[in-house]
């Protein structure tokens, strides 16, 4: 039972449908207006959770083609066998997608339930379907899902959008890219393999550790703006502090374009986000 729940925490993506959903709750967080109840946060977590983890499974099952051709990913369920990709999987993964979707809209508003769902469907289609096997442009456009996350956040107190949140949205954007493409440098045998057009493949590892370097500068530039919008200590130090440790790892990147500063960097840019995240959220429960 534990190594089935194990899977199915693999194959929704649940770690990386967390880091969407806290991603959401910043876009929360920076957004002014009134404030929601414990049942509507809930719903609004929990349904960027849902649609992230459709996608999440959409992905497992479209890719597994690829997956088995890479070390890293060739373990996986849809590829040993364990789960057969079939009906069942499709109903269940369109389903989870409409119920997140539904309870989005009728808690919350349309505008909510429209970036829950362009979330899930950047990543489970735009991304894997039509981008990621074709164009070195495949997470640039990814790189939008997150970016919906923090929208549908921020949309849930006022649909209008507030400047704060899209400044954010824009930075979960110019975040994606360089934390992807570290991964892709430092696995750039597993992707070479699979045939997966990253740009450290395509420009070569001096040249993509440059292109990241410069996203970094800019998403962590970007990332301080918000502070001039009202936001207090606690979102400046989280956007300063972890700022800061990803634009270190990156300059390390740039000096040693090796694997190992690649994945070091794709580290960096987790730290970076987490933190971010955290001082967004413990502001607004301050109010510092």
């Amino acid at each position: 039972m534990k190594s089935e729940i194990a899977l199915l925490y693999n194959v929704f993506k649940i770690r990386i449908g967390m880091a969407i959903m806290m991603s959401a709750l910043a876009g929360l967080a920076v957004t002014p207006g009134a404030s929601l109840s414990t049942w509507e946060i809930t719903i609004l977590a929990l349904a960027v959770l849902g649609s992230s983890a459709a996608a999440g499974a959409f992905n497992h099952v479209i890719e597994r083609d690829l997956d088995a051709q890479m070390t890293r990913t060739r373990n996986r369920p849809f590829v040993t066998g364990h789960f057969k990709a079939g009906p069942a999987w499709y109903l269940g993964i369109t389903g989870l997608l409409a119920i997140s979707v539904g309870a989005a809209a009728y808690v919350l508003n349309g505008m909510v339930a429209l970036y829950v769902f362009l979330g899930a469907f950047v990543y489970g289609v735009v991304y894997t379907v039509w981008l990621k096997r074709k164009t070195v442009w495949n997470i640039v456009v990814g790189g939008l899902s997150g970016s919906f996350a923090v929208l549908a956040g921020a949309a849930a107190v006022d649909p209008g959008l507030s400047v704060p949140a899209v400044i954010l949205a824009v930075v979960l954007f110019l975040w994606t890219p360089p934390h992807f493409w570290s991964l892709a440098a430092a696995l750039r045998e597993d992707y070479g393999k699979a045939g997966v057009p990253m740009l450290p493949l395509v420009v070569g590892d001096k040249v993509a550790a440059r292109i990241i370097l410069a996203h970094t500068v800019l998403l962590v530039g970007l990332a301080m703006v918000p502070t001039l919008y009202g936001l207090g200590w606690f979102y400046w130090a989280g956007a300063a502090v972890g700022g800061s440790y990803f634009l270190y790892h990156s300059l390390q990147y740039v000096r040693d374009p090796s694997p190992k500063k690649a994945m070091k960097n794709f580290f960096a840019s987790l730290v970076q986000l987490g933190v971010l995240v955290l001082g967004a959220l413990i502001g607004a429960m301050t109010g510092l």
